[in-house]
């Protein structure tokens, strides 16, 4: 049993009687009942112990299913060893009842929740977990969405990292930090695999016992006077978190006038000189930044003099050309803060001679516009205003 977690905390799991005072547990309320009317709708991925099933409840609720995966590895090897289905089954199935546990106590916007669990049950093969459904973490296709969308993910893994930091169990590491560890819901990274997680700094008698070995660079931070590697947790996952995501995400694409935040980012973290708070607070910078446009401060408000504005337009039969990344596959549509900072980047394009801006925004609060070679006509809108280049006298676009 991992430090952290009481005998009574696992005994009550076990036999099913978590209390329904513990404000953890009020809404996780499906059970073996609910279970009843699944339908399997989707196979959503499986590993060495666990498979998940997206399925829709009688009340039309998606959720992921997690349960014990009969014929993975783990099952394997130790019915090789044993030839005791029961036995190997409840020793698998360990982890799930680990992971279902540290859900009840870990709670957090960027970790997914969870829903219920069943236990027992002929319908379902044995311990099964109840929980908010996402969808797997497509590393390439995000390194293809817009720079906003993947400094969200980022922003999301380090408020995550920061709370583990601190958990209500302690400081807890993710031994295995792998992409495949999480899940979008609606925009959001969200950790899904706990069970490989662990509550407790490793014990030391000297600073060398407290390293931190990569493949490409290790690090030793010292043994406190109570003979605890303290901050060894934080440090690996903010680590592993630079070596998986900030390297791929982060610095690719980001706004000119931010990447001196970005960069300093980079090199705190690659060499692990700031704590996951100082991080936190790097990270909640960049995005104030971002959100309020203070990046953009230096722009020409004369900018848009260049162009004419129709408000309550809205353009059809749209021209449209491919700019990348952008937020639809077919067009060019990215998040400005401002008309000027759209007008700057329509300028910066050869082939843009308009553009339009909505209503529509992104998670930031930025509006989304959308870049046109041209367009046949427009028609009323009172949420859109359509920005046309002017013309010169010769007939060239300014």
């Amino acid at each position: 049993m991992d430090p952290g977690l009481s005998t009574n905390d696992s005994e009550n799991y076990i036999n099913g009687k978590l209390s329904l005072d513990n404000p953890v547990t009020a809404k996780t309320d499906i059970g073996c009942e609910e279970l009843s009317g699944i339908k399997a709708v989707d196979f959503l991925g499986s590993g060495y112990t666990k498979t998940v099933l997206k399925a829709a409840l009688s009340q039309g609720l998606f959720v992921a299913l997690k349960s014990v995966n009969h014929q993975g590895t783990d099952m394997r090897l130790c019915m090789e060893d044993f030839q005791d289905s029961q036995g190997c089954l409840e020793l698998v199935s360990f982890k799930l009842r680990k992971e279902i546990v540290l859900l009840r106590r870990l709670q957090h916007p960027n970790i997914v929740e969870l829903r219920g669990q069943c236990q027992d049950s002929t319908l379902v093969g044995g311990i099964t977990a109840v929980l908010e459904q996402g969808m797997p973490l497509q590393m390439i296709q995000l390194l293809q969405s817009p720079w906003e969308e993947r400094f969200r993910v980022c922003l999301g893994l380090v408020r995550l990292l920061q709370y583990l930091s601190r958990s209500p169990l302690g400081s807890v590491a993710l031994l295995d930090f792998q992409p495949r560890q999480f899940v979008m819901v609606s925009g959001e990274l969200k950790l899904t695999d706990l069970d490989d997680a662990s509550i407790q700094e490793p014990a030391c008698q000297e600073d060398s016992d407290c390293q931190l070995q990569f493949p490409l660079c290790n690090f030793t931070l010292r043994c406190s006077p109570s003979r605890i590697c303290e901050g060894l947790n934080e440090m690996r996952n903010l680590y592993n978190a630079y070596r998986y995501f900030f390297t791929y995400l982060l610095p690719h694409q980001a706004p000119p006038l931010l990447k001196p935040l970005i960069h300093q980012i980079m090199n705190s973290t690659g060499d692990l000189k700031q704590s996951i708070n100082e991080t936190l607070v790097a990270f909640e910078e960049v995005l104030h930044m971002y959100k309020s446009g203070l990046h953009l401060e230096n722009l020409p408000p004369s900018i848009t003099r260049d162009y004419a504005v129709l408000k309550g337009m809205r353009s059809v039969a749209n021209m449209e050309y491919r700019c990348w990344p952008s937020y639809k596959q077919q067009g060019c549509v990215l998040s400005v803060h401002s008309a000027r900072e759209a007008a700057l980047i329509c300028s910066s394009h050869p082939q843009c001679t308009s553009f339009s801006l909505s209503s529509e925004k992104t998670w930031t609060g930025r509006l989304l516009a959308s870049f046109r070679s041209g367009f046949s006509h427009l028609v009323p809108d009172v949420n859109s205003a359509v920005y046309m280049r002017r013309v010169k006298a010769s007939g060239a676009v300014l």
